[in-house]
């Protein structure tokens, strides 16, 4: 029988690993290895979609503008050229709650753009 070392640091290594495991079906939450392969590839998966949620909201924001600029008759990039040249500093996430929630304070920046 191999003699071992390390004892503590050992078992809390592996149960912060099966603790980060819990949920999963299967081997994949309870054996040491499988749990430990999948959620290293849980954490890859979660760094890469920290930043894909980003593209993912900035496009969304940029479809509720442009709905709003549609129903106001204007296009998008022509309110967006119009709110720099009006020095209207406004970031494209205020801009969609503006639109989404606010439908009459959005037309009106509108016109602020158009005028």
């Amino acid at each position: 029988m191999p003699k071992t070392k390390n004892s503590p640091a050992s078992r809390s290594r592996r149960k912060k690993v099966l603790a980060r495991a819990k949920g999963y079906r299967q081997g994949r939450s309870k054996l040491y290895r499988r749990a430990k392969e999948f959620s290293e590839k849980g954490l890859t998966y979660a760094y890469r979609d920290r930043r894909n949620k980003k593209r993912v909201f900035r496009s969304l924001w940029i479809i509720r503008i442009a709905a709003g600029c549609k129903s106001n008759g204007i296009s998008y990039s022509s309110f967006i050229c119009g709110l720099k040249k009006a020095r209207i500093e406004l970031d494209r996430k205020t801009l969609a709650d503006i639109a989404f929630h606010h439908p009459e304070s959005f037309a009106d920046l509108v016109n602020k753009v158009k005028g």
